[in-house]
């Protein structure tokens, strides 16, 4: 996968579309413009940028960023998170959140998939949409059920969506299967065994109905409605 290539030509766009205007309402981010979504990214870059440098987390953070110009400090950001990942490459050990990856390639797909996700909240708000790559939508489909979504963040039970069900999603000849329990989500790949629902559709629409960027009007759904509704509760729930 080439995350630095979509990294730099994605966060060029979001820059690129901010420019039309800063104060615009994004319309899948209640209560967030665009200004909002740039200095998050920035945020996120910079700080990404000293987990890269400690391999740890930075404490404290974060620092006073509120007297820096949005649109300035968003572009030394992704200059300087593209210059970390490449000084860092891809076997550097980190800090991350993925139990299964404690290196600095783990940074490389998160920061695509940050981006890109921004970049389309940007486009949304000024009505000037651009396709996802098809491939790297499906690599974000997967990452956003494992490690966001189907990591070990349940032990409590500490869900309003406890589903106790099974569901299934399949884009480009592609599935998962999402087994999940007030207590636990197990990811597994492929379309094996009984589900009580199975979301379908291009790998582009799937992806941004997970992240809350489009609606059920951009997939297919057959079974059981409540389910779909419960399963994207609970990855709402997860991506906070």
């Amino acid at each position: 996968m080439r995350y630095l290539e979509h990294l730099r030509a994605d966060s060029a766009r979001l820059g690129e579309v901010a420019r039309a205007g800063l104060g615009a309402a994004v319309p899948n981010c209640p209560g967030w413009t665009v200004d909002d979504v740039l200095r998050h990214v920035a945020q996120v870059y910079v700080h990404k940028v000293e987990v890269l440098k400690l391999g740890a987390l930075p404490d404290p953070w974060p620092p006073d960023f509120s007297g820096l110009d949005s649109l300035q400090w968003y572009d030394d950001a992704r200059h300087a998170i593209v210059d970390a990942l490449e000084s860092a490459g891809t076997t550097r050990p980190s800090w991350t959140f993925n139990p299964r990856d404690s290196t600095s390639a783990f940074w490389y797909r998160r920061m695509a998939h940050e981006t890109v996700v921004h970049r389309i909240d940007v486009e949304q708000a000024h009505d000037v949409v651009t396709p996802i790559d098809p491939e790297l939508a499906l690599d974000g489909i997967d990452e956003v059920l494992y490690p966001t979504l189907g990591g070990p963040w349940w032990e409590e039970g500490d869900t309003e969506f406890p589903l106790d069900s099974a569901i299934r999603l399949t884009a480009a000849g592609r599935s998962w299967t999402v087994v999940a329990d007030a207590t636990s989500v197990d990811v597994r790949q492929g379309a094996d065994g009984e589900v009580s629902a199975e979301v379908t559709g291009d790998p582009g629409d799937v992806y941004l109905w997970l992240w809350g960027r489009a609606g059920e009007h951009a997939i297919e759904i057959a079974g059981d409605a409540d389910v779909v509704r419960a399963f994207r509760g609970r990855l709402s729930e997860a991506s906070q």
